[in-house]
């Protein structure tokens, strides 16, 4: 008896402990939540300029871009220039409580096929192609 105890508690700590480390990057946000986008377009001679989106027609389409995007988690990413874009996405899940800030860094490429997106925050890369990531960059830069 005591030993199938000892085996059950073992067991018990075991599993709480799988649990409660494991770290699913997959966890889907919902993407309806997403409320406002600050945008800060760099530029390599001039200070950077900030835009807020907050209009429902570039939320929508923003929420529409940013769940196309594949990503490949548990990456360190460095780029050999600075990014293009630094943007924060604004997620109310509660109006009671405060809004969930996740900050991506957005490189594009000159010929605007591709877009790069980094969360450092999950080491986590993501890209966009072709018409995706024009639309993006439209969105975003071309406000």
């Amino acid at each position: 008896m005591k030993k199938n105890f000892i085996i059950f508690f073992i067991f018990t700590i075991f599993l709480l402990n799988l649990i409660g480390c494991s770290n699913n990057f997959t966890k889907e946000f919902d993407w309806n939540q997403l409320t406002r986008v600050d945008v800060e377009i760099l530029k390599v001679k001039k200070n950077a300029d900030e835009i807020i989106i907050a209009e429902e027609e570039k939320i929508i389409t923003l929420r529409e871009l940013f769940a196309k995007i594949e990503w490949e988690e548990n990456i360190k990413a460095e780029m050999a220039r600075k990014e293009d874009v630094k943007s924060t996405l604004f997620f109310t899940y509660d109006k009671n409580m405060p809004e969930r800030l996740f900050e991506y860094f957005i490189w594009f490429n000159k010929g605007g096929t591709t877009a790069t997106i980094i969360d450092r925050e999950k080491n986590a890369l993501g890209t966009l192609v072709n018409e995706d990531a024009q639309t993006l960059k439209n969105t975003l830069v071309n406000n």
